[in-house]
């Protein structure tokens, strides 16, 4: 790679470290990142992760399902919060769950660092997606 493109990995991908890698990547898989990378957040892009050196890690070979790249695996992999949790919420007068999901995610219990695809909490997928989902069925 150019330097030119790795300046554009950052605005590529979602910089993660070694917990997720270890996490969610098959064993026969895993040696191609070294303890960091980054996840392609893209729904459509066949690519979970890739760094620097061209190496690549495709969705199919991840150990099972991972939000975004499919909707039906849990947006939240610490409580296992789904796109299903977030549509009931925004069909209701109050987001209980969502409510419950952020207290949770404050908590010891939440994993984010190794269990999410990107290293990161959940909950900026969750609101977004609430939000969305809100505006469409006009409750907004």
């Amino acid at each position: 790679m150019t330097g030119g493109a790795i300046a554009l990995l950052p605005l590529l991908g979602i910089s993660v470290g070694s917990g997720p890698l270890d996490t969610l990547i098959r064993p026969e898989s895993r040696g191609k990142m070294r303890d960091e990378a980054w996840f392609c957040g893209f729904p459509q892009c066949e690519v979970a992760y890739f760094n620097q050196f061209d190496a690549v890690v495709f969705v199919d070979e991840l150990k099972g399902l991972v939000y975004p790249k499919q909707l039906d695996a849990p947006i939240c992999q610490c409580f296992g919060f789904t796109y299903d949790d977030v549509e009931s919420d925004a069909r209701a007068s109050q987001p209980m769950r969502i409510r419950e999901l952020l207290a949770r995610s404050k908590s010891s219990e939440a994993r984010c660092h190794t269990l999410a695809a990107d290293g990161r909490s959940c909950m900026g997928a969750v609101q977004e997606l609430y939000m969305k989902l809100r505006s469409s069925t006009g409750s907004a």
